[in-house]
């Protein structure tokens, strides 16, 4: 593993208006937080820190924190509790770091990234569902994952891989389910045609219902003859 350090100098600034100067300073105020040790305050340098942000990403990176001008102190390795930010411009505002021990396991969450694009999307429309994002682990902190690997490129409409299908470190213990579905390729929506709407204002035609013409018969229409015929012969 790689060893990563930073920088910190103890931080006797407590308060939130005091917390407001330091980052006024280019400090952002922090604490470490250890197995049977007080909470210590500390300060971390804004630029530093998004340095290693965007060069490590930093999530389950173990950071060994060097207290400036303590030369016999060792370096504190640590992991990162929580970035908290501010609401309005989004800019990290306070760390909180978690002291560790190198040779203890912990466990983690390590996220899940899937490699290749789906046969059943390439070739037939479908879409890629992407289940579980993080998967729960057990290992030494210096055998953390940075991410699990996926290789979804196999997968057709209706394929799934779960988590007991996927190879795992010899030094990392899943502890997730492993009938857990994590990815699934499902098939493509159909869309349905809706019926026009009729325009507002047009009436609905009614269909013409033909009347089929009612025949006289034939012994009615002979009838009527002769008394036609009579009243001829009175007039006369």
């Amino acid at each position: 593993m790689e060893e990563i350090f930073l920088e910190v100098e103890i931080r006797k600034e407590i308060g939130s208006g005091k917390s407001k100067g330091l980052r006024d300073q280019g400090f952002i105020p922090a604490v470490i937080y250890g197995q049977e040790k007080e909470a210590q305050p500390i300060k971390v340098g804004h630029k530093q820190l998004l340095q290693l942000l965007h060069q490590r990403g930093l999530e389950n990176v173990v950071i060994n924190l060097k207290i400036k001008d303590d030369k016999k102190a060792k370096g504190r390795p640590c992991l990162i509790k929580e970035l908290q930010h501010d609401p309005v411009k989004d800019e990290i505002i306070h760390v909180d770091f978690n002291e560790i021990s190198l040779t203890e396991t912990i466990k983690v969450n390590v996220p899940v990234v899937a490699k290749g694009e789906p046969a059943g999307v390439k070739q037939d429309g479908g879409s890629l569902e992407h289940i579980l994002w993080e998967i729960e682990v057990e290992c030494l902190p210096t055998d953390i994952p940075k991410g699990i690997e996926v290789d979804v490129s196999a997968l057709k409409i209706g394929d799934s891989i779960h988590i007991k299908d996927i190879n795992f470190p010899p030094n990392v213990k899943v502890l997730s389910s492993p009938e857990t579905v994590v990815l699934s390729v499902a098939a493509p929506i159909k869309e349905e045609v809706a019926a026009p709407e009729a325009v507002e204002g047009e009436e609905k035609q009614e269909p013409e219902v033909i009347k089929e013409k009612k025949e006289v018969p034939a012994e009615g229409a002979e009838e009527g003859k002769e008394k036609e015929e009579k009243k001829e012969k009175e007039k006369k």
